[in-house]
């Protein structure tokens, strides 16, 4: 029998770099029962449903969301949720609808780019909490995380039970919305932490998997600027640049795994830059990557140093 406690994962494993990817989300209320594959196994119309998947292509990804408690059919109106993560325009816009086919009219490549079109009104009410709690695709984010939504929703928070977000190992796991940051290893407490620093508009590392706008080199780069220089403001860093090396050359990661990247991360109002050596290894001992699953090595970010470097044109 797979336990879904902490004591039967690999706690030591890090965090950094493991979030989805995607610069905007787009989620749509769909109370009941949801399958492995939400968006085309639930009671969601099949068209609507192959088009919001095929919408990843596109850099949008969709998810189906309900209130924590609520299993039934609910009433004909649906929330819809859009956000877009990028640092400095990151936004939440919510929306009613009666026929959720109408997302099929959505320009998902706008939405990527970060235009919402004036879809809907923007949500000014402090972060939103999306729990994953999808057991038929990992029974561990059933029974660990919808105990985790309904914790945070009676404490007041914006939260909302999901579909999927990845990682299923670090159950709980957590998305917040506007700035797409991924978290693991939740709870009540822990992510009430999170909630609260973010309404102030500063985030933490500590349970921190990424931010789904980049890519997952670059997730772990930007947390480890974060760490370097204690840099807590939500938005304060962006990556400009990202170049794959080959680790077994390079002589600063020689030893280390391949491939590796040299990402460059940079304070959004000022010339501060850092470089940040990133090489792909294995996280030993292996473990399963959802319950019930065999245990194999994980991909892990593994971050081999931080540089500061001053940006072209300064002295």
């Amino acid at each position: 029998m797979t336990l879904c406690s902490g004591a039967s994962r690999d706690q030591a494993e890090s965090l950094a770099g493991t979030a989805a990817t995607a610069r905007t989300w787009l989620l749509l209320e769909q109370p009941g029962p949801w399958g492995a594959k939400a968006l085309t196994g639930s009671r969601l119309d099949p068209v609507l449903g192959e088009h919001l998947e095929a919408a990843a292509a596109l850099g949008v990804r969709a998810a189906l969301i309900r209130r924590p408690g609520r299993t039934g059919a609910g009433g004909a109106a649906r929330r819809v949720l859009l956000a877009h993560t990028a640092p400095g325009d990151s936004w939440v816009r919510t929306a009613s609808t009666d026929d959720p086919r109408e997302l099929l009219d959505l320009d998902l490549a706008a939405l990527a780019g970060g235009d919402h079109g004036g879809f809907g009104a923007a949500h000014t009410a402090g972060p939103v909490a999306l729990v994953c709690t999808n057991g038929r695709r990992d029974r561990c984010c059933a029974v660990l995380g919808r105990p985790l939504a309904g914790e945070l929703a009676a404490a007041g928070h914006d939260t909302w039970e999901t579909t999927h977000i990845g990682g299923h190992r670090f159950s709980p796991t957590m998305l917040t919305l506007p700035h797409g940051y991924a978290w693991g290893r939740m709870s009540a407490g822990t992510a009430g932490h999170v909630l609260a620093e973010l309404a102030r508009g500063r985030t933490v590392v500590d349970g921190c998997r990424g931010r789904s706008c980049w890519q997952r080199p670059e997730q772990a780069a930007e947390l480890a600027v974060r760490q370097f220089t204690a840099e807590a403001d939500v938005d304060a860093l962006e990556v400009i640049g990202t170049t794959a090396v080959d680790a077994a050359v390079d002589s600063t990661t020689a030893a280390l795994p391949t491939p590796g990247w040299l990402v460059t991360v940079a304070r959004r109002d000022s010339r501060r830059h850092w470089e940040v050596t990133v090489a792909e290894g294995v996280s030993l001992p292996a473990s399963p990557a959802s319950c019930g699953a065999a245990a194999l090595p994980q991909s892990r970010m593994a971050v081999l140093a931080v540089r500061p470097l001053l940006a072209a044109g300064t002295r």
